[in-house]
């Protein structure tokens, strides 16, 4: 039995790394990727420079089903930090830096929709 479970651990420890490895997305990226907007996000006017190019390697770095969702429930959280954010420029946000967004930028988007 004390053999099972320490089988267990190892393979979830080896579940983790893998997880680690492919390099799944966390809050802490989709932030620092989206803190140069706020800016845009809350005044409106122009996206800057580094705001697009977070928007970019966001962009990038949500390539699968899973990281879209974690990024979508991210980029939610960080958007109700806001109160003032302007729906507007949120959803003119992609557009404006040239691209397609995979992960919408909104308050009150279902993320498990998400694929």
């Amino acid at each position: 039995m004390k053999a099972i479970a320490i089988l267990v651990l190892v393979v979830l420890a080896v579940f983790e790394l893998a997880m680690v490895a492919r390099g799944a997305i966390t809050c802490g990226q989709v932030d620092a990727n989206l803190a140069p907007c706020v800016p845009f996000l809350t005044q409106g006017g122009e996206p800057g420079a580094a705001c697009c190019s977070g928007v970019r390697t966001l962009n990038g770095n949500t390539q699968s089903s899973d990281d879209r969702r974690t990024a979508c429930n991210c980029v939610k959280a960080a958007a109700n930090r806001y109160p003032n954010l302007k729906d507007d420029a949120a959803q003119s946000l992609p557009s404006k830096c040239g691209i397609s967004l995979t992960v919408p930028i909104s308050r009150t988007v279902n993320c498990d929709t998400i694929s």
